[in-house]
């Protein structure tokens, strides 16, 4: 067994297997944060050479006279939460979409509600056929990845690509940002935009066809956003998103309550992170978390420490989320304990576009390579 070893600078440690260390005992994953933040701050346009002010006048300017300018995605975490709210505070009129897998917590519910009271824009809910979506999560946790929430990723991404394109507004808004999602080893989550290894999992796991399930498929992709037709803009990125900032402002100006956990809107996540992962495959999410908001300045090292020392998964809650994920499952304790003993599996041990290109055949040379490089970024997904 490998000697254990914490980063210097960071709280990421050998749990991941794919972490580097250099001499000052300091990890990739950090350098590369650090780089990449650097890199943001000093443009401050998001990559895209673009101020925030033209960015916003362009989405007015392209949109003008449609019902809506933009779409964006609630979840009813803070990082949506808080997009939501300067949308609208920066006069952009959003339809707002909300992806139901079943999992939402009554807390999130509220949440939610109370956002679209203060902002009075449209929410539109698309709500995901259980049926199918039951045997995809069961099929990943037969399949036995630590990628238990690509599913919900995956379907939320689709939606909200598709009704860009149909109310042909062009601007999709994220909440994602280099503030607090800068670190996510590939060990621990890998093919978020991966339709091919998705459905290669459901193909071998699962029961029944995938007919409504949304997904994209690469060639969707290529089709998106090498025409023009469609933008991702991650707009934290353009603002210096401080989270502890936000928070304050969400709890002050919405009533807006915390979940005590990142992700930890959804009962399904907040199970997989406080449970599955942690108990089966040695992984604490948290460390990628809080590493985050260390290289970016919002936490100390010593702060991040104490906060691992601690536990934010009360066993009664625990408890309390297992029985409902085993119920609606419809997972006997039995099935449970024979699925978290079977032997961890990762997205290399199944087929994907980033194993295989096929999807690219035909391609001119030059978007294949760029497609190609796409492929290992896309792997990625969420922190």
């Amino acid at each position: 067994m490998a000697e254990y070893k914490i980063c210097a600078f960071c709280v990421m440690d050998t749990s991941d297997p794919g972490i580097t260390f250099g001499a000052d005992g300091v990890c990739h994953h950090c350098r590369r944060a650090a780089l990449l933040l650097e890199s943001q701050r000093a443009t401050n346009a998001n990559f895209s050479g673009r101020s925030l002010e033209e960015l916003v006048a362009a989405i007015k300017k392209r949109n003008r006279g449609k019902p809506y300018d933009c779409v964006i995605g609630i979840s009813g975490g803070v990082d949506s939460t808080y997009l939501a709210y300067r949308v609208h505070q920066f006069g952009l009129r959003p339809l707002a979409v909300h992806v139901d897998n079943g999992w939402n917590t009554p807390l999130s519910l509220e949440n939610i509600g109370r956002l679209m009271a203060a902002i009075g824009v449209e929410l539109q809910v698309h709500t995901l056929d259980w049926a199918e979506f039951k045997e995809l999560q069961l099929a990943f946790l037969r399949a036995s990845v630590p990628d238990l929430d690509i599913p919900t990723d995956h379907a939320l991404t689709a939606v909200l690509r598709r009704l860009t394109l149909r109310h042909d507004l062009k601007y999709m808004i994220f909440g994602t940002n280099v503030s607090t999602e800068s670190i996510l080893p590939t060990a621990w989550a890998q093919g978020h935009g991966d339709w091919r290894y998705i459905r290669s999992i459901h193909e071998r796991f699962g029961r029944g066809p995938l007919t409504a399930f949304p997904h994209l498929t690469y060639r969707d992709l290529v089709d998106q956003e090498y025409s023009g037709r469609l933008e991702v803009v991650s707009l934290l990125d353009h603002l210096g998103y401080s989270k502890k900032a936000a928070l304050r402002v969400l709890e002050e100006e919405l009533g807006w309550r915390n979940y005590g956990g990142k992700h930890y809107e959804s009962i399904y996540t907040r199970f997989v992170q406080g449970y599955i992962l942690p108990v089966k495959f040695g992984i604490d999410k948290r460390r990628a978390h809080l590493s985050s908001l260390i290289v970016s300045g919002e936490l100390t090292r010593e702060e991040a420490l104490r906060e691992l020392a601690a536990s934010d998964y009360p066993p009664e809650l625990a408890a309390e989320d297992r029985e409902a994920v085993l119920g609606r499952l419809g997972l006997t304790a039995s099935d449970f304990e024979e699925l978290m003993s079977r032997p961890p599996r990762s997205f290399r041990d199944y087929p994907s576009y980033q194993k295989s290109l096929k999807g690219f055949k035909g391609l001119p040379l030059r978007l294949y390579k760029s497609l190609r490089k796409r492929c290992r970024r896309l792997a990625g997904g969420r922190p």
